[in-house]
């Protein structure tokens, strides 16, 4: 068998984030660019992503970020437009949440922009009844079973 000569295997990258935990500075869109928040994970380094200018567009997470960067649904993320492909993007950036924040709070993104959600979409469930997942028997029934 031949004799390991590096510093280690996969496990070693992994460990590696780059120092991402320190504040950066917040990165705002430029012409070509637009935000958008990140529908499904479709694999291979690809996303489907609904940008903040209501198109649904695939995008590719380029490799700078590969396996570096963990992109999820719900996520707020910076995309480069194509120019002869509009339904296409490459994904340049992703906001950390208190970024995603500050980005709603300048008015970058939009007040109907639902942020830490694991799901995107704005999918409006029983937002009224949050905390009412029990049923309530009367004694009455309780004797009947």
């Amino acid at each position: 068998m031949p004799k390991n000569k590096g510093k280690g295997g996969k496990n070693r990258k992994r460990g590696k984030n780059e120092a991402d935990d320190e504040k950066r500075e917040l990165v705002f869109k430029e012409d070509g660019q637009e935000y958008a928040q990140v529908m499904r994970m479709l694999g291979n380094g690809r996303c489907e992503a609904m940008c903040i200018d209501g198109t649904k567009r695939l995008c590719h997470i380029r490799g700078k970020m590969h396996k570096k960067v963990w992109i999820a649904a719900g996520d707020i993320i910076l995309v480069g437009l194509r120019d002869y492909q509009d339904d296409k993007a490459d994904v340049i950036l992703k906001y950390m949440p208190d970024e995603a924040r500050l980005l709603k709070a300048y008015g970058e993104l939009p007040e109907s922009t639902r942020l830490n959600e694991g799901i995107a979409g704005g999918l409006d469930e029983e937002d009224d009844g949050a905390g009412d997942d029990y049923i309530e028997f009367e004694d009455e029934d309780i004797d009947k079973i």
